[in-house]
Formats: structure tokens, C-alpha cells, sequence
């Protein structure tokens, strides 16, 4: 007798907007690429909109992030799971989150992807890195440590869930086990 197998996106609820941020380095596109494959949900990465518009001769400030807001909106108003791939390095790219999953009426699920270990930061995830995106320059280890990061701060950025990268497979397995608990 032929049983379905349970799939994960089974388990874990469609038309959420699961929001991966983190300084260059962390291991944030890998995170969001394996849970986005996970959950058979749209993935969405603000370096691929940014180097897009690069290629195309518009100046990028805020514009990758505007078109992804618009593309997760499009997504996310079908019933579909959304994850998004973004440094979010400032409060008001954090805050814009919020406005999207309100436009939507989405549930919003904030992530910081975070690395301990300085010398795998560095070393590894940020010097021995090479592009996935054609024309996409990766930041140097200079440029991560003196690169605009504002602190997470719940009071004002809201409520995220903190996952650890050192172990991409430990990292997804958490992320995975907080979306299923909610």
C-alpha cells in the first residue's frame, strides 16, 4: 500500500515571510537557500536585485530592496511561503519588513544569522568566497568590519530568532524546528 510521504512545507504553514539578515560572511544565502529549498518556498535575494539594476546602469541606494518588497508582496498575496535573503544593516531596511508582511497580511518571521568565530568570518566565509552572482562584488574583511551595521535592537527592530552559522546543518535544523514551533 503506497503512503504519502509528509513534505516539511506540509508541516510548516504557506504565506509566511521568513526574513534572513546578517553582516556579509555569516552564512545568510547559504541559510536561506537551503530553507527556501526546504519549505519549496520563493526565494528572493536582494544582492541578485542590486547587481541587476547594477547591470542595467541605475545607481543603487535602496532599489534592490524596493523591488524585492514588491516581488515578496506579489508572492506572498498567492498563499506562497516567502524567504528573503538581505544584510538588512540599518533599522529602517528592518522596519521595511514589517510594512511588507502588513501589506500582505503575512506573518513575519525575522532571522539574524550570526558567527562567533572571527577567524571562520573572516578566514573562510569572507576571504576564500568567490561570487555566485555574474558582476556581484563581494565585500573584503575591511570592509564587513567597518561596513554600516547598526546592532540589532528588539525595542526597535523587533523580534528576530538568532541562529548560529558556525554548522550550516545545525543552523538550518534550528531554523527549521523555530518556523515548525510557531
Amino acid at each position: 500500500m503506497h503512503r504519502p510521504t509528509q513534505r516539511r512545507q506540509d508541516v510548516i504553514p504557506a504565506g509566511r515571510l521568513i526574513v534572513i539578515s546578517g553582516r556579509p560572511g555569516t552564512g545568510k544565502t547559504t541559510l536561506a537557500k537551503a530553507t527556501a529549498r526546504e519549505l519549496r518556498a520563493c526565494y528572493l535575494r536582494v544582492d541578485a536585485a542590486e547587481t541587476a539594476l547594477g547591470r542595467a546602469g541605475v545607481a543603487v541606494v535602496t532599489e534592490g530592496y524596493a523591488v524585492i518588497h514588491e516581488l515578496a508582496v506579489s508572492n506572498l498575496q498567492l498563499g506562497h511561503t516567502v524567504v528573503v535573503d538581505a544584510g538588512n544593516p540599518v533599522p529602517q531596511a528592518r522596519a521595511g519588513w514589517f510594512e511588507t508582511a502588513a501589506r500582505a497580511r503575512a506573518r513575519l518571521v525575522m532571522v539574524e544569522v550570526q558567527l562567533p568565530d572571527l577567524l571562520e568570518h573572516r578566514r573562510r566565509r569572507v576571504e576564500e568566497r568567490d561570487a555566485d552572482i555574474p558582476g556581484h562584488v563581494l565585500p573584503t574583511w575591511d570592509q564587513v568590519v567597518h561596513g554600516e551595521w547598526t546592532p540589532w535592537d528588539e525595542e526597535r527592530d523587533g523580534q528576530r530568532l538568532c541562529v548560529d552559522s558556525t554548522n550550516a546543518d545545525v543552523a538550518l535544523a534550528h531554523l527549521l524546528q523555530a518556523l515548525r514551533a510557531e
